[in-house]
């Protein structure tokens, strides 16, 4: 009965960090632990003997262990500077968190997908790709939405409605001029490269077309126009990204100095048409959170307008008019069936879309994510799309 006795306070003892010989237990143990160069002695007196022949024990005399409390005591200045620590690590990712958002990496999307699948249409029709002039007008792209992220972030503080919005660019960085100068150098950097890859394809309309574009741009945001506030921002989207953009990437990859002429086909109009949709959603989603705030300096946006329970229904709604279209578009050939089958893949984001939108309308703080979960659609629709169109084209040889 002993025996486990002995055993359990030895165990006892030696995950409180005191040792235990296998022959005996000094009568005076001393256990230091440093923190901080600090030394903080702790004395346990006491005797306990064991016989290393028969392993009988015989005598206890005392001891007395104080543990609960022992690293509140031993540790007091080190338990602070831990607290203090981690406190100044959730200031630290919260600050990283604004500025990530502030940035909108996820949005640059909208760059690349009108461009890549601009490029794919032009692939099918006429097998040429051009990887230098793709690229300029990438980085060409990027930098124009660059000029719509920081002009938009510039003129929603003058209006006050990005008044609380931490993560905007002007309240990040305290100062109103330093993002507009930003904002229109990159807009002059951005037309510039879109000039260029103009001039060396050949090919004028697409130029005019993205200076629709970018008009559109313009009037969605900037005084005096800000036909955002009049609910017109989705529609001017549509068009900037859709018919526009792409139909204009589709004329700039497919061009060249002996093809100057080249036609618009229904497969350029439908591949512009959802990607259109897609990224519209993306707009209309990301006002999910701000209602309260748009209403209140006269943004009358269409979720203003119809409420949130109601715009959880038109996400619905665009969701399954996205794969009706789709799906349309395939049964008349405008689109390959590559397209059909590849894009159908894609199903489950979207249901993760209405999903997220209808479960958590109401809740401010989670339906913040609602354009991100519009992005995800966005990227992998038009990626699976463009792949779709490849593959056509590939197949066909």
């Amino acid at each position: 009965m002993l025996k486990p006795l002995a055993a359990t306070l030895s165990s006892s003892c030696l995950g409180s960090g005191v040792g235990i010989d296998h022959v005996h237990f000094a009568k005076q143990c001393y256990l230091t632990r440093s923190c901080q160069g600090d030394h903080f002695p702790k004395t346990f007196g006491g005797s306990l003997h064991f016989c290393s022949d028969d392993q009988i024990f015989f005598q206890i005399r005392r001891l007395n262990i104080r543990c609960l409390n022992r690293r509140q005591h031993i540790f007091p200045k080190c338990t602070a500077d831990i607290s203090d620590n981690t406190h100044q690590e959730k200031t630290d990712v919260s600050k990283a968190t604004l500025i990530w958002r502030a940035i909108k990496l996820p949005i640059y999307s909208v760059a690349l997908v009108p461009l890549t699948v601009g490029g794919a249409v032009a692939y099918l029709q006429t097998g040429l790709f051009s990887a230098r002039r793709y690229i300029m007008l990438l980085a060409s792209s990027v930098l124009i939405i660059t000029w719509i992220n920081l002009s938009n972030d510039v003129y929603d503080f003058d209006t006050g409605a990005d008044k609380n919005k931490k993560e905007s660019v002007v309240n990040l960085v305290g100062s109103r001029s330093g993002p507009l100068i930003a904002a229109y150098l990159s807009l002059a950097l951005g037309f510039m490269g879109l000039t260029w890859a103009s001039v060396d394809a050949g090919n004028m309309r697409s130029l005019l077309l993205l200076a629709c574009a970018i008009i559109c741009g313009y009037v969605y945001q900037c005084p005096p126009f800000r036909l955002s506030y009049q609910g017109l921002g989705e529609p001017l989207c549509f068009a900037a990204f859709g018919p526009f953009a792409t139909t204009a990437f589709y004329l700039l990859l497919g061009s060249t100095r002996e093809i100057i002429f080249l036609p618009l086909t229904r497969i350029v109009l439908s591949a512009s048409l959802l990607v259109g949709l897609t990224t519209t959603l993306i707009l209309f989603c990301s006002h999910f959170h701000q209602v309260e705030e748009d209403l209140a300096v006269g943004k009358m946006s269409p979720l203003v307008k119809m409420g949130t329970e109601r715009g959880s229904v038109v996400v619905k709604w665009a969701v399954l008019t996205l794969y009706s279209i789709l799906f349309a578009l395939g049964l008349c050939r405008a689109l390959p069936l590559t397209c059909i089958v590849l894009c159908a893949l894609t199903l489950p984001i979207g249901k993760l879309v209405v999903s997220f939108v209808e479960e958590n309308h109401k809740e401010k703080g989670k339906i913040f994510m609602a354009k991100y979960y519009c992005v995800r659609l966005h990227a992998l629709f038009g990626a699976a799309m463009a792949a779709g169109l490849v593959s056509a084209r590939m197949l066909a040889k």
